[in-house]
């Protein structure tokens, strides 16, 4: 018997908006959609603010300097 193992990465690999969400793409070809309303910084920014962000700890986070925002990729993900 075979037993089928799927490993699935906490590393994010690119990440889009649309007017009300943010889509997290990850290193095993998941995707994760989540609500701006859920980080109130984000809701009230710009989509040029938006677009002004980086990876912290090689995909492990998020860091928009300009709106002083930091997110997890670990808590998105709980």
């Amino acid at each position: 018997m075979s037993i089928l193992t799927v490993n699935k990465s906490r590393f994010a690999t690119d990440i889009s908006f649309s007017e009300n969400k943010m889509t997290v793409f990850f290193e095993d070809g998941r995707e994760l959609s989540v609500p701006l309303e859920w980080f109130p910084r984000l809701r009230q920014a710009t989509l040029v603010q938006l677009k002004k962000w980086r990876f912290i700890g090689n995909g492990e986070g998020i860091h928009w300097e300009e709106l002083d925002e930091d997110i997890s990729i670990e808590n998105l993900l709980e």
